[in-house]
């Protein structure tokens, strides 16, 4: 039985006690859910319905409780339900009833963990976002692992996602990336304000190879082919560093094609209609202020230029034009100064700024070896990149580490901790148990036993408190998966993976004994026992998808 379809049998008990004291049935909640005690000697699940119901119906609590617990109790399944404390139910199931989620889990396969929950929400979730004037420091790795595993989430969850890489290319940061790329191919020292690194040097050879004739123009026809070639490249080289690192885009935005297709005016218009636009000095200003903004907000200089937070605004425009209800954007530590404009400036467009954005803050990352931050690239020269990170712990151990931590806390990753294939390296810890559910299963083919029909299958033998422990932990993850989609928040998955499956699959691996001895003879636990440790590697390996990592079936 999974927690939903106890929480059913909870809420049909509920109906059946409100008809026998003709309580008004209105008050019942269209659903209800059961959870885990923290203490698992007080049951398998409780209630707190009694509770909930107790005012609206102006029955004392433990009265109510009693009731329900009478109806409960004679419920096909449930092994006994204890009340405690003021009125919570304590609930547990015969080892029949809880032994049949091991079948539901199997059955399901890829699309358990799954829910509607968000179902009817359209969502653009914009994430990473580099410019493309070197690759893809560490800090925006973070967030290609965070946000390609939260994009998995909400689809898991029923909401249709877009997701959506912002490619900067137009401003003076573009400029001063031409500017570095037409020095190293002229052999000078970069501009004070450029960019270093060997890729400068590198991308700069590329276009003299793809444009010979750059080397016979002057320097301002020089630069604007830098300037295009270069952006290209190194653009080309973003995308495929993060595809290498399993995270593709559904829609890659230029800004300059804002530019291009007027879309600057368009919101300005559309701001000016709304009334929240002035001119002073010269210049046209948001009016931010009104809506919480610490100061107003430029949009076009004096001398005719757009600002930055002009191009902003058009850009959430387009994503609201486009259908997305809501924008969902992260941003590095850096940007934390902007979440009170970009709030003003829904507020401004006439949106919630509370429903239809939503911006989230990823914290530092360090690298570290040896115990000290590793500061410099080889390549980039000023700071770590993806590729470093991958090079230093590879790509499953990249992503887990990086989503498994809450994104608003800095983080340390030690190259020799996740380097190391032992219990304390958390992914290995969770991969381990991975490939060991596989390889009971193909032990168990090799000597003939298979779980077989589902119709055979016995779950009632599945009653020791280990089988018990493992069964409730693998039962949570349909809620982990929904919690962790709701609040944005993946490291939820890969804690719970951790310390709720893992660490209870260990344990009953240890005390049941899945395979036969020798020549002892294939019994229906042996078979119930297989379809736990199937149901085990199902868990496990959907849990690692929503994270973007690997189920190996050997280590």
């Amino acid at each position: 039985m999974t927690p939903a379809e106890l929480a059913s049998v909870v809420l049909a008990a509920a109906h059946a006690v409100f008809e026998q004291r003709g309580l008004d049935r209105a008050a019942l909640p269209a659903s209800t859910v059961v959870e885990r005690p923290r203490n698992p000697e007080h049951g398998d699940y409780a209630s707190t319905l009694a509770l909930q119901l107790s005012k609206k119906v102006g029955v004392p609590p433990r009265e109510l409780a009693t009731a329900l617990a009478d109806e409960l109790g004679r419920a096909a399944g449930v092994k006994s339900v204890e009340i405690a404390g003021p009125g919570f139910l304590n609930i547990r199931l015969d080892a029949a009833a809880a032994g049949q989620l091991a079948r539901v889990i199997v059955e399901a396969g890829a699309e358990y963990g799954r829910s509607d929950r968000l179902a009817g929400e359209k969502i653009n979730l914009e994430f990473v976002s580099a410019n493309p004037t070197g690759p893809v420091h560490i800090g925006g790795v973070r967030w290609a692992a965070v946000g390609d595993a939260l994009s998995r989430l909400l689809r898991a969850t029923g909401a249709e996602v877009g997701t959506e890489y912002y490619f900067n290319d137009a401003g003076s940061q573009i400029d001063r990336f031409a500017r570095s790329l037409l020095a190293a191919a002229k052999g000078e020292a970069a501009p004070e304000d450029g960019y270093g690194g060997a890729y400068i040097a590198e991308i700069a050879t590329e276009v003299q190879a793809r444009r010979p004739e750059v080397r016979s123009l002057d320097d301002d026809a020089a630069q604007e082919v830098f300037r295009v070639e270069g952006v290209a490249l190194m653009f080309d080289e973003i995308r495929s560093s993060l595809r290498d690192f399993g995270v593709e885009f559904d829609t890659y935005f230029n800004e300059k094609d804002l530019h291009d297709r007027g879309e600057l005016d368009l919101a300005l218009n559309r701001l000016r209609q709304q009334g929240h636009l002035y001119e002073s000095e010269g210049a046209t200003w948001l009016r931010t202020t009104d809506f919480g903004d610490d100061k107003d907000r430029v949009l076009r200089k004096s001398n005719g230029e757009w600002t930055y937070f002009a191009a902003d605004c058009a850009y959430y425009l387009d994503k609201r034009e486009r259908g997305f209800e809501r924008v969902v954007i992260m941003l590095g530590a850096d940007h934390h100064g902007y979440i009170g404009r970009m709030k003003a400036m829904a507020a401004c467009f006439g949106d919630d700024p509370e429903r239809n954005l939503e911006i989230l803050i990823g914290q530092l990352v360090n690298l570290l070896r040896d115990g000290a931050p590793m500061r410099m690239s080889k390549r980039a020269g000023t700071v770590i990149t993806l590729e470093d990170l991958v090079d230093a712990i590879g790509v499953d151990a990249s992503r887990y580490a990086l989503a498994r931590y809450s994104s608003d806390s800095p983080i340390d990753i030690d190259i020799e901790l996740w380097t190391r294939a032992t219990r304390d390296n958390p992914v290995y810890y969770v991969q381990y148990v991975a490939a060991r559910t596989a390889g009971v299963a193909r032990n168990a083919a090799e000597v003939g036993l298979v779980p077989g029909d589902a119709a055979a299958f016995r779950p009632e033998l599945l009653e020791h408190e280990k089988e018990n422990e493992l069964l409730k932990a693998l039962a949570e993850f349909p809620a982990v998966v929904a919690t962790a989609a709701e609040l944005r928040e993946p490291h939820r998955v890969a804690r719970y993976l951790e310390e709720s499956v893992a660490a209870s699959f260990h344990r009953f691996y240890d005390n049941c004994r899945v395979l036969p001895l020798g020549d002892e003879e294939i019994t229906d636990l042996h078979r119930a026992r297989l379809w736990l440790n199937n149901a085990t590697r199902t868990v496990i390996a959907n849990g690692l998808y929503l994270l973007g990592v690997s189920a190996p079936e050997r280590m």
